[in-house]
């Protein structure tokens, strides 16, 4: 899964401790809203749709970055050019290893990736029962795909 890889190749490349400790807050907020009714979860599951990942973030910075060079280079000094080189050889670097720069400050900065917000949406979603009709008969998976189809 493209989701998985991606995710391994940002946490691969950041500090054990930071990984830790995004683990461990994930594990917090589980435990914090296990405790809580279930119109909060709700409440924390759709602040958990909306949240940027790791890769949306980078995405705007690169291009908020490149059109500021682009802009500076055609009006004040060709100089400026060269900021949208940088951080093209960043996005070109992120798409062929997995790894840029940015990427471990911005994951120690507690920008998560999809997959750690997706983690934490999941236990929220099994807290409030929403796999529950995935039962442990042999139809399982036309009970999971029931559970999903709108």
């Amino acid at each position: 899964m493209e989701l998985d890889r991606d995710a391994d190749r940002v946490r691969a490349n950041t500090a054990d401790s930071v990984n830790q400790t995004i683990d461990q807050s994930i594990e917090e907020n589980v435990r914090y809203y296990s405790a809580q009714p279930p119109q909060e979860i709700a409440r924390r599951i759709h602040e958990l749709e909306r949240e940027w990942d790791i890769e949306r973030v980078l995405e705007v910075m690169a291009s908020s970055i490149s059109l500021t060079g682009l802009s500076l280079g055609a009006t004040k000094n060709r100089a400026w050019f060269l900021v949208p080189v940088a951080v093209l050889s960043f996005l070109w670097l992120h798409a062929v290893q997995g790894w840029c720069p940015p990427m471990p400050i911005l994951h120690r900065l507690g920008i998560r990736t999809r997959e750690e917000i997706e983690r934490e949406r999941y236990a929220l979603k099994a807290l409030l029962g929403d796999f529950a009709a995935v039962g442990n008969n042999s139809d399982r998976a036309g009970q999971a795909l029931a559970a999903v189809t709108p």
